[in-house]
């Protein structure tokens, strides 16, 4: 017995020996194995990736595809990037990693029909007067000032150029959308004309350098955009004849549009031009400029209802649309006891407001409306009225005039109530139109005559009509949908709302064209927690409403204790005053009362305004209990799980 085991001793050390050599080895083989696939599907798979974001921000659109197997002509891409900025900043050297992945991703879709250069302009070299000469934007990084590059120049066969002069990690979720749309005006220089009828400055405001307020004089970002896409002409308010070359006419805030222009436009629409049209009960836009006097003016409102009731719809313009849901955050007034307040006539339209069976919506997040109204078809009308923009159930309607007079957004939430009802606030307009002049043309002013080769009356619609109408021209204005930044001289727009894409996105449905409104419409740089969102906004809204009713309640009751302090006239006749004045013990338990209903009231008060954030606080509180403890409690208990079952395993093989 004691023979054997001597002799199996020696043994042991072996066969560690020989496990220790095996698990090495393995070790070894895995590692080999782990960089013989990185390196395979480095070389036959570059572009791979799984995206997991929900709006899919990684993966090309299929009208960046669409556009990309289309070229015909070839294209060259040359992006500047200075090392340097990578070495010094590593934020821009991780997002010139993706810049030239999705560069290259580019060069693979199209064919051939895209060469790409990468280009380090170091500081007095060609390669730097080159991209000076492109105009791009050159940074300093140190008080040397030297500059660093990190941009984009595209060429095509004509010697078209289109930059892109610095790449802002800010604006990489739009990233696609500026690239594709720097490869589709080099392979498209003929684009559609559109034109642009407005008494809105949305070409910037002449008269800015005179205001002092230089802003004024740029040109509204919608513009700016619409420009990068189609070809744009102004349209005087006093046209007689819109040119036939214009195939979208985009006519914002008609305010007192004369006979003739109003029947130019009929006209348009009757040969087959395609109207884009927005009216506005209370122009935001309007209000928040001076007029020819130095003070905004008294009017804001406008309205086209002579051609719209012609052609079978109502756009009231003395009604404006209230809506909880999405309402803005704004100042509340100085004598208001909560900071912020929900501005009811400020929304954004979001979810289900959105008609995502339109192509120009699909793929919007939301859209901002400012003061809009409604737009409802008239009895026996026979168009056919798709609506794109809907309010919540949360909405309701109220006169203009609470809005454009002193507008008050404590008492609009107080004074609020829902009336289940969503109204329309943007719909598109399809069938055979009859003329909104059916005896012919208006006649002119004396001392007018005709425009030259002015086109035979039209009494009805050649074909079907297609036009969209919104009751609300604030859509257009800057400040409700997108952020302008100043960088080193370079003006930086960042989308906050779908506003700039929508319009762009309807011009193009109108005109033809859809290849671009997948690129416009990823998603925007604002995603709010809609679930605290709709919490706070309930709540805020109901406080409004109690805090209403108590302060009436508490003002009431401060009145009687000042007139009860005033006592009783010494004599018949005498005027009541401090010194005269006689308090009967009645009068003492009433001002003792009405003291006590003070306090209870404002305790009211106190415990109404405690309540506006207990939900959301609750919420909170659960989201970091779900964070801290769930999370790490679940894994704990995989970990445990996996371990019993390991166990059980080991034990049945013993066995």
């Amino acid at each position: 017995m004691s023979d054997t085991t001597a002799a199996a001793t020696p043994s042991a050390p072996r066969r560690g020996s020989r496990r220790l050599g095996t698990s090495a080895l393995g070790l070894l083989a895995a590692g080999m194995l782990a960089i013989g696939v990185n390196m395979l599907a480095d070389r036959l798979l570059p572009r791979a990736r799984i995206d997991l974001t929900s709006q899919g921000l990684y993966t090309l659109s299929d009208g960046t595809k669409q556009i990309l197997g289309g070229l015909q002509d070839p294209i060259t891409l040359r992006l500047f990037y200075s090392r340097r900025l990578g070495a010094e900043i590593p934020m821009y050297g991780a997002y010139a990693d993706r810049v030239r992945e999705m560069l290259a991703e580019y060069v693979s879709l199209s064919k051939g029909k895209v060469r790409l250069e990468i280009l380090d302009p170091e500081p007095f070299s060609e390669t730097e007067d080159r991209a000076m000469a492109y105009g791009l934007q050159g940074v300093p990084v140190d008080q040397a000032g030297e500059q660093v590059y990190f941009g984009l120049a595209g060429t095509n066969l004509v010697d078209d150029e289109r930059v892109l002069a610095f790449f802002q990690p800010d604006r990489e979720r739009f990233l696609e959308a500026d690239l594709t749309r720097l490869v589709y005006e080099l392979s498209n220089p003929r684009r559609p004309t559109i034109g642009v009828m407005s008494p809105l400055p949305l070409n910037g405001d002449p008269r800015a350098m005179m205001l002092r307020q230089p802003q004024l004089g740029q040109p509204a970002a919608v513009m700016t955009q619409l420009r990068q896409y189609f070809t744009v002409k102004d349209i005087p308010l006093d046209t007689q004849v819109i040119e036939p070359d214009v195939q979208v006419l985009v006519l914002a805030h008609p305010q007192g549009l004369g006979e003739a222009a109003q029947y130019a436009v009929d006209q348009f629409v009757m040969r087959g031009g395609k109207l884009f049209l927005l009216v506005d009960p209370h122009s935001e836009s309007q209000a928040a400029r001076p007029g020819p006097t130095g003070q905004p003016p008294a009017n804001t409102a406008s309205s086209l209802d002579r051609l719209l009731n012609a052609w079978g719809v109502d756009a009231p313009s003395d009604k404006v649309v209230l809506d909880l849901r999405g309402a803005w955050r704004v100042r509340a007034g100085p004598g208001d006891r909560v900071q912020a307040v929900d501005y009811l006539a400020w929304y954004n339209l979001q979810g289900d407001s959105l008609n995502r069976s339109e192509v120009s919506l699909a793929q919007l997040d939301q859209i901002t409306v400012a003061s809009a109204g409604e737009l409802r078809k008239r009895d026996g009308s026979t168009v056919e009225f798709t609506p794109l923009l809907t309010t919540s159930a949360q909405s309701m309607v109220v006169d203009a005039t609470r809005v454009s007079q002193e507008p008050n957004p404590t008492r609009l939430l107080a004074d609020f109530r829902a009336d289940a009802s969503r109204h329309v606030i943007a719909a598109r307009l399809r069938g055979e139109l009859p003329s909104a002049f059916p005896d012919g043309p208006p006649a002119l002013p004396e001392g007018q005559q005709r425009a030259e080769g002015f086109p035979a009356h039209l009494a009805r619609s050649q074909g079907p009509a297609n036009l969209v109408v919104i009751n609300d021209s604030d859509i257009l204005e800057d400040r409700f949908w997108v952020r302008i930044q100043d960088f080193f001289g370079q003006q930086m727009a960042t989308p906050i709302s779908g506003n700039g894409a929508f319009v762009s996105n309807i011009v193009d449905t109108l005109g033809g064209s859809d290849a671009l409104i997948s690129l416009r419409s990823r998603g925007e740089s604002l995603r709010p927690f809609d679930l605290v969102e709709d919490i706070r906004r309930n709540a805020d809204a109901q406080y409004r409403q109690t805090e209403r009713q108590l302060t009436q309640k508490l003002e009431e009751t401060e009145r009687r204790l000042r007139e009860l302090r005033q006592g009783t006239p010494a004599a018949p006749g005498a005027e009541r005053n401090q010194n005269q004045a006689v308090i009967t013990p009645e009068q003492r338990a009433e001002i003792d009362r009405a003291r006590e209903e003070i306090i209870g009231t404002r305790r009211q008060l106190r415990a109404v305004q405690l309540e506006l954030r207990r939900d959301i606080e609750g919420l909170e509180t659960t989201l970091r209990v779900v964070n801290i403890a769930l999370v790490p409690a679940l894994l704990t208990i995989f970990a445990i799980g996996l371990a019993v079952v390991r166990r059980r395993r080991r034990a049945a093989a013993r066995a």
